[in-house]
């Protein structure tokens, strides 16, 4: 047995994951780790990145450069050209990023699922849930090996962001089966959007505990983790289907909502895997 295996043995026993991932200082952890990421120093960057590698399966393969000046510029890489083909169907919106599908499905009575048997309210969530009553949903957790860029799932024009402070507990599996209204606590960044036939599509990226820290490519401030509260910033952004909206810092989850007509493509069920570019909802 592989000194890895141990250790994926030790950490995936559920209540050890637990403790060690949220009953600690989760915002000062998450300071702490956004300030040594970015350390540029080589030992600490290849200390840091073998280190990562025993944890999880980090494949550069499709990275645009393989060579990073700290951990943090190996977690928010490039991909390279074509690394992503982009279903152009103009019928589908595809996945805005790479992730491993969880509760999806149908909008019911306002709600939605965080896991079987853990519903949450969309206007706890979203603040005005009003354009997707009868519509549905997908919830895309990045794990942290995951390439951490998300990108337009259709040709679209960014109306506004609300950024809405919070804390940061874990999004593995594990944690949203503890906590209840898990997503509605954490820090996120409400993304609502027009498709280029005018139906509403919003973006929720949830941050993460290590992990908070979302950065958009076309907001002129970054969204400010320190800030609580809920800020709403005006903007009128125009991206092409598969173009970069932004980045995490590291992994964590997006919630992609659509109004009534919209339905999950064929294949599209919790626990799959999908990569970005890949065919997500049908459009009507």
């Amino acid at each position: 047995m592989t000194l890895r295996s141990v250790i994926m043995k030790i950490v995936q026993q559920e209540d050890l994951n637990f403790l060690l991932t949220n009953r600690i200082p989760r915002r000062l952890a998450t300071r702490f780790v956004g300030w040594f990421s970015k350390i540029e120093q080589p030992l600490i960057r290849d200390v840091s990145i073998g280190s990562w590698r025993l944890f999880a399966d980090l494949d550069l393969r499709d990275a645009s450069e393989t060579r990073f000046r700290s951990m943090h510029d190996c977690f928010t890489r490039r991909l390279r050209d074509g690394a992503r083909p982009v279903a152009m169907d103009p019928a589908i919106l595809v996945s805005p990023c790479d992730g491993i599908v969880g509760a999806c499905g149908a909008v019911r009575d306002g709600q939605v699922l965080q896991v079987k048997g853990l519903p949450y309210a969309l206007d706890d969530l979203l603040g005005d849930a009003a354009d997707f009553r009868g519509g549905c949903y997908v919830t895309l957790r990045l794990t942290s090996s995951m390439y951490h860029r998300f990108h337009a799932p259709y040709d679209c024009r960014v109306g506004s962001v609300t950024h809405i402070g919070g804390d940061t507990w874990n999004v593995n599996p594990i944690a949203l089966k503890r906590v209840e209204r898990l997503f509605c606590k954490n820090e996120r960044a409400v993304i609502r959007t027009t498709l280029a036939g005018g139906q509403a599509v919003t973006l929720v990226a949830v941050a993460a505990i290590l992990v908070a820290g979302i950065r958009l490519q076309f907001l002129d401030m970054p969204l400010d983790r320190r800030d609580i509260g809920r800020k709403t910033f005006s903007c009128s952004a125009s991206l092409r289907k598969g173009e970069e909206m932004g980045w995490f810092e590291h992994g964590s989850t997006i919630i992609v909502f659509a109004p009534a007509g919209f339905s999950l493509c064929n294949g599209v069920a919790e626990g799959m895997t999908i990569r970005m570019g890949e065919p997500l909802m049908r459009i009507p």
